[in-house]
């Protein structure tokens, strides 16, 4: 008699360990002088592409500003605010003419204005479609909390507009191994899920440097 017992969902395959020479890559780019390059708040604004372009996206205060920080070694690259909805513009910055990095308007911030939120989800969309460039988009959230349908949101949007997007998650020094290896291996299945979607999950944290190497690694291949 067959058995039919429901399987248990597949296990995620485990990341390698960091190779030194893909360490030393990430390293040596990261190192490079990063630069304010430009600053967008509307369509007509951002400016041409050219370098590789990594994107930064999440909820407002998820930590974008303070990751951009811990990536470059800088302390004060990207303005860190307390005050979620403070970045209203697409922010530009430029790794060693390699890479830029954007640091892009958080989202679903209740609080901000609805004409303020469908402007900014404009420009995001905006920057978004036809810029050949962008090599991913790195979209945030905080290992705490689990996807909220704003995230979801996003991820349809970026599937929609056929940009790769990696999840990555902030802040996980908040959680223990069991409750942090729980999380990736959940998003993982999430990720599975969207056409667009990269299929490693990272975990950082900008207050410990969790992680921190791991995504130098992850994005070194991808600069000019």
């Amino acid at each position: 008699m067959a058995d039919h017992a429901p399987r248990p969902p597949a296990q995620p395959e485990a990341r390698a360990p960091l190779s030194e020479a893909e360490e030393a890559a990430g390293r040596i780019l990261f190192a490079a002088e990063c630069r304010f390059a430009a600053a967008a708040g509307e369509r007509a604004r951002i400016p041409p592409g050219a370098a590789p372009e990594i994107a930064f996206a999440g909820r407002s205060n998820v930590g974008k500003s303070s990751l951009l920080n811990a990536l470059t070694g800088r302390h004060a690259l990207a303005r860190v605010s307390v005050t979620p909805g403070r970045t209203r513009e697409l922010i530009f910055f430029d790794l060693g003419g390699r890479l830029m990095l954007v640091d892009m308007p958080g989202y679903g911030y209740a609080k901000a204005p609805k004409t303020l939120a469908r402007e900014w989800q404009g420009l995001m969309l905006a920057y978004l479609r036809g810029r050949p460039n962008l090599r991913r988009v790195l979209l945030l959230l905080d290992a705490r909390l689990a996807p909220k349908p704003a995230d979801e949101a996003v991820m349809a949007i970026l599937d929609g507009a056929a940009v790769t997007f990696q999840l990555v998650l902030t802040k996980a020094d908040a959680l223990g191994q069991a409750p942090l290896a729980a999380r990736i291996e959940a998003l993982t299945r999430v990720a599975r899920a969207h056409t667009a979607a990269h299929p490693d999950v990272l975990a950082t944290s900008s207050r410990t440097g969790t992680g921190i190497a791991a995504l130098r690694a992850e994005l070194a291949p991808l600069a000019a």
